[in-house]
């Protein structure tokens, strides 16, 4: 299951300081700061929907990840070629380098990437 806009921003948090307690999480939350009441239902969303776990102290919860970062967009940018792309990555190659301002030095910074990749999977 997808992520809402403000689970993300929660899930986010949670990936650059877990564990953590709801305190916590208000505390690194930024301005303006959401209500503990909210928090704790997107926190129960996440959790129904297997992106976070808990270990309970007493009768505080501390967070933690259940999916790491690289998982969870992975499956996003699969989604989008699914999705946008006709499921062809070909087509979002495209898009993404014809579309998105990047500069001649960052193509080419991805075109290093690919061939780095190209030539790992050869091996």
């Amino acid at each position: 299951m997808k992520l809402s806009k403000s689970e993300e921003k929660l899930m986010d948090l949670i990936w650059s300081h877990q564990p953590l307690f709801m305190k916590e999480l208000l505390e690194v939350h930024p301005e303006p700061k959401p209500a503990p009441s909210t928090v704790a239902t997107l926190l129960k969303r996440m959790q129904q929907k297997g992106y976070v776990g808990f270990k309970l102290f007493g009768n505080s919860r501390q967070y933690h990840a259940l999916v790491e970062k690289p998982d969870y967009f992975s499956g996003q940018v699969k989604t989008i070629i699914k999705d946008f792309f006709s499921d062809n990555p070909l087509q979002f190659a495209s898009f993404f380098t014809k579309k998105t301002d990047l500069t001649t030095k960052e193509l080419e910074e991805i075109k290093k990437l690919v061939e780095t990749e190209i030539e790992r999977r050869k091996k």
